[in-house]
């Protein structure tokens, strides 16, 4: 996976197949994925027909500094309809 692509469509890529494997939070998206604006892409992806859930849960940026983000768990895929357990 190249996270130095920027590109909108390079970063809803990384999102989606990390929520693949599991729940997303806002701080995990930007720090690891290199997404800068988790909220728009999950935006897009839901868009896409993606069913993607929000929870909202307090986490600790790099620093250890709680911060209120949200957590984002992929419910269901667009194109095959099918369930995810995260």
């Amino acid at each position: 996976m190249n996270i130095d692509d920027t590109t909108a469509a390079a970063q809803r890529h990384r999102l989606l197949q990390a929520l693949k494997r599991g729940p997303v939070t806002t701080l995990e998206a930007r720090e690891s994925l290199n997404v800068y604006h988790p909220a728009a892409r999950v935006l897009e992806l839901r868009d896409a027909g993606n069913r993607i859930v929000t929870a909202w849960v307090t986490a600790p940026d790099a620093w250890g500094r709680p911060h209120r983000v949200a957590r984002y768990v992929l419910a269901r895929l667009a194109r095959t309809g099918r369930s995810v357990s995260p």
